[in-house]
């Protein structure tokens, strides 16, 4: 299956993206055609996960697929809490950043080690485990990757088990806009990197109209620290069906180490 192709390349391009997650602050912008601009917390996504991601963490199950992992402060909190769990990013700058945290906070917090991994992948592209993961997050906005939320679910759908569960960060506005985008940074807000790519922000209402689409049912939906989630399942096979092996859902990738004990997966 294949997303939109400007996608990955424009994420990946992004230097001033590159530079804030490498410095591990902001301003960055996603700045839409108009100049209307979109800030982006870099200083929360390079931090530790928060009460609030913790509280989101606290419902997942099983195996758990962060699709746009950014700098890994979920696949990271996520692994030191024993799960199986693997984080996706264009950026090959979110995948090293994702790669450093995973081996700091296992070392740090003395946990029994998870099976956390970083892999430098769309979603859009083939991943390991397909249809067998028991949760995906789709957090930080990340709804918008690809400009078409119906597609996107519909991926999503099909990475899902039977009965498995999304969880998805929304606006707390009830908005369905589509748009193409640049990354720039406070140095030259006016220079956009790379090419514009499509991007898409999405409240609950417009979340639950396209994952009725795609075969998700709503399960929850609440708000706090002034963000917007939504849980949604997967349809469900027979109650026959054999049971997934979350254990086996990341085992096929090749790993590699760039820096200390940190597991990345080889592109």
């Amino acid at each position: 299956m294949s997303g939109p192709p400007t996608t990955r390349l424009a994420w990946a391009a992004a230097d001033p993206y590159t530079s804030a997650l490498r410095s591990g602050r902001g301003p960055l912008f996603l700045r839409r055609a108009d100049g209307w601009l979109l800030p982006l917390e870099v200083e929360r996504w390079c931090a530790r996960a928060d009460p609030v991601d913790r509280e989101v963490l606290d419902r997942c199950e099983g195996a758990v697929l962060d699709v746009g992992c950014g700098p890994g402060r979920l696949v990271a909190e996520l692994a030191a809490r024993g799960r199986t769990v693997l984080g996706i990013d264009v950026s090959d700058a979110a995948v090293e950043h994702t790669a450093d945290r995973l081996g700091s906070a296992l070392c740090e917090r003395g946990r029994e080690r998870g099976d956390g991994r970083a892999l430098h992948r769309s979603v859009f592209e083939p991943l390991p485990g397909e249809g067998r993961w028991d949760t995906v997050l789709l957090m930080d906005g990340n709804i918008g990757i690809g400009g078409d939320p119906a597609a996107l679910l519909e991926r999503v759908a099909h990475l899902l088990r039977p009965g498995g569960l999304l969880i998805a960060e929304t606006l707390p506005v009830d908005v369905d806009e589509r748009a193409h985008v640049q990354v720039v940074d406070v140095v030259d807000g006016a220079r956009g990197t790379g090419r514009p790519f499509a991007w898409a922000r999405l409240g609950t209402p417009a979340l639950l109209r396209y994952a009725s689409g795609a075969g998700l049912r709503a399960v929850t939906q609440w708000e706090t620290g002034g963000r917007c989630f939504a849980a949604l399942r997967a349809r469900s096979a027979s109650s026959s069906a054999e049971p997934p092996k979350s254990t086996a859902v990341i085992s096929s990738q090749r790993a590699r180490k760039p820096s200390g004990d940190s597991p990345v997966a080889a592109r």
